[in-house]
């Protein structure tokens, strides 16, 4: 499956290259990025070319590249039942990850993105349950999640992280149906209004 090139407001979401490596690593060594989502901080630009050319030359992951500067500032990506994932799925789900360098944040460049993750998933790709998990304690998380419009479903307790730690994680969802409401698809135009995106 071939990673597209898709556009928002403020953001290109596109496929890694090498030459990203010298700004993944700039974001993605800060501390308070990547272990909170379970994964240790780059230790180098080799590091983060390594990353590029492995973890992020999945289909569906896309660097978040910010339209004013034409720089990678973080990455979010689509992962299906038949790969590396987190929640437990069934066959036609999926799960979106998601960070973005802490200069950043509050900025709400990830529900931007999140949301054009979700529109890919449910108009483009026939999905029928999209997956998002978050950390205990991984707040900024958790209201992306709320804000793009997902509902919680559950939590894992026990859960071996990438570090190799123990955590809870928990699980949020939307169905099919849920993203037609949100967005007043398919319903009389008289009680419609404007869609997410």
């Amino acid at each position: 499956m071939k990673t597209n090139t898709l556009e928002t407001s403020r953001l290109v979401l596109r496929p890694w290259n090498e030459d990203d490596a010298p700004s993944l690593y700039r974001y993605a060594c800060h501390p308070d990025i990547g272990p909170i989502a379970g994964w240790p901080p780059h230790t180098s630009i080799e590091n983060s070319l390594e990353i590029i050319r492995t973890i992020f030359s999945a289909p569906e992951t896309y660097a978040v590249v910010l339209k004013a500067t034409g720089e990678p500032v973080g990455s979010v990506g689509i992962m299906f039942s038949d790969g590396m994932h987190s929640a437990t799925m069934e066959q036609g789900d999926a799960e979106i990850g998601y960070w973005i360098g802490v200069p950043y944040w509050g900025q709400g460049l990830i529900p931007e993105a999140v949301r054009s993750l979700l529109h890919r998933c449910f108009e483009e790709l026939n999905i029928q349950t999209v997956w998002c998990g978050y950390y205990d304690g991984n707040i900024k998380s958790c209201r992306v999640m709320q804000k793009c419009g997902f509902t919680f479903h559950h939590t894992e307790t026990g859960k071996i992280s990438p570090l190799g730690d123990v955590r809870t994680e928990h699980f949020m969802r939307m169905t099919k149906e849920e993203w037609n409401t949100l967005n007043n698809i398919n319903l009389p135009s008289e009680t419609s209004n404007h869609p997410l995106l």
